[in-house]
């Protein structure tokens, strides 16, 4: 295992031609501080946990997905246009690649989820996802189909200040890759993106059972190590590589 690439808070250019772009807002980013060997046993083959400050971390992360295209087109009207939210952790392959690995994601277009485990094998979920907004207060909620549910509330701090030069925040957010299983095999999927505006979050209440359908019981019931803001960004995805 080779040692994990640094982390870099602009993103490289992909490699070859973008395959997809989507536009992600009002990201309420979560994280929870876990001991890396409960993350090693839901990593794929030949993975291994990323960790920062001694610790392995499980992000909570509720969004705005739009303005989604592929190869190029127009953005799709309708089916590319909902709330998501993701359950997801950090692991480092053999090259030292850091990368994201979803446990899972929750949408509320039936054909977005069927192509995206299509083709790109991620375990989406079709689910009842809604964001209801009022000021400064995002209230995210989803209910996958007779499953697990999530209600969480989140302020962003009225100040506006940014968040930067913050080590903990760079790694949650500054990820420019995940991980994915195709045939049994695991593959690297570059995006790049413009920087992230990151602010201050606080997590006003959560009633939620995605982290322990996940595999992270009675993680709901602590408080978030880390609670971020993110107003949004434009990615480009690049094509799945080994």
């Amino acid at each position: 295992m080779s040692a994990a690439e640094p982390i870099s808070v602009r993103a490289p250019a992909l490699v070859g031609r973008s395959v997809a772009s989507q536009r992600w807002s009002h990201l309420a980013l979560l994280h929870w501080r876990v001991p890396a060997a409960e993350v090693a046993p839901l990593l794929p083959p030949g993975l291994v946990p990323d960790e920062f400050d001694g610790s392995s971390w499980v992000g909570l992360i509720p969004f705005v997905l739009d303005r989604g295209s592929v190869f190029g087109s127009p953005p799709v009207p309708y089916f590319g246009t909902f709330v998501e939210v993701n359950v997801r952790l950090y692991a480092v392959d053999r090259y030292g690649r850091r990368g994201v690995v979803f446990l899972s994601l929750e949408a509320s277009r039936l054909a977005a989820v069927i192509a995206a485990r299509a083709a790109f094998h991620l375990p989406y979920m079709w689910s009842r996802t809604r964001l209801e907004r009022a000021d400064y207060r995002f209230l995210f909620t989803t209910s996958r189909h007779f499953a697990p549910r999530l209600r969480a509330l989140v302020e962003i701090d009225a100040s506006k200040d940014a968040v930067s030069g913050d080590p903990l925040a760079d790694f949650l957010t500054a990820r420019w890759a995940l991980f994915t299983v195709v045939g049994g095999r695991v593959r690297y999927l570059r995006n790049t993106h413009e920087p992230w505006e990151l602010r201050k979050a606080r997590l006003v209440r959560i009633e939620d059972t995605l982290l322990e359908a996940a595999g992270f019981p009675g993680l709901a019931q602590r408080h978030p190590d880390s609670v971020l803001y993110a107003p949004g960004v434009t990615t480009w995805f690049g094509s799945p590589i080994d």
